[in-house]
């Protein structure tokens, strides 16, 4: 079973709409995009080749695709994340786009959610979610996200569209790695892990 991996910028209070550039997405009259950009220092970007490093493929929703094959085939060969983006096979999900012309792209037909779990069945590395926020939900209403890699930055936006909004699966998550960068971006690696587990606290209980 291939493993299916999110990684996403996400301000503090929850928002992972167009934090690119401007035009990313203006949906809902997002005003703020761009918001990710201040915060991406070196360190950040030596972190990159060793996520990218680790797909076996890319899932990218609609938007995300036409970002990235517009950008991506413009890098130097000498830029390995370039190099890795363009050379990794890339599935996108799409309910508009008839044909895919960056290399090694290939449109997935029909129920995506099936797609998804056709493609985590099959043979290869990790499949990586990159950006694809609306991608991102259908994923998460169907249980289908193995691990999340969240750059979550210190800022707050108050409107935007969210990582885990309504119809996100209740699931237990477990932290495998940490590290703050000198923006005071924070690094999470959270892995599924089990199902959500209650409790109570109060004096009444003896837990306090």
């Amino acid at each position: 079973m291939r493993k299916l991996m999110v990684t996403t910028f996400l301000s503090l209070d929850g928002v992972v709409q167009a934090p690119g550039g401007g035009d990313e997405d203006r949906d809902g009259g997002f005003e703020h995009g761009g918001w990710a950009v201040p915060h991406i220092d070196q360190r950040f970007l030596e972190q990159v080749p060793s996520v990218t490093g680790r797909a076996g493929a890319l899932l990218l929703g609609r938007r995300t695709y036409d970002i990235f094959a517009a950008t991506w085939p413009l890098a130097g060969t000498d830029d390995p994340i370039g190099a890795r983006m363009n050379s990794l096979p890339k599935y996108v999900a799409s309910r508009t786009l008839d044909t895919v012309s960056w290399q090694n792209s290939t449109l997935l037909t029909g129920d995506v959610p099936e797609a998804v779990r056709k493609l985590k069945q099959g043979e290869g590395g990790e499949i990586q979610v990159h950006g694809s926020g609306g991608l991102i939900q259908t994923l998460l209403r169907h249980d289908l996200v193995d691990e999340f890699h969240l750059l979550v930055l210190p800022v707050l936006l108050g409107s935007g569209k969210r990582l885990f909004a309504e119809g996100t699966v209740p699931a237990g998550l477990k932290l495998v790695e940490n590290a703050t960068l000198s923006t005071g971006v924070v690094v999470s690696t959270y892995v599924r892990e089990g199902t959500v587990e209650y409790g109570a606290i109060g004096p009444e209980t003896g837990n306090w």
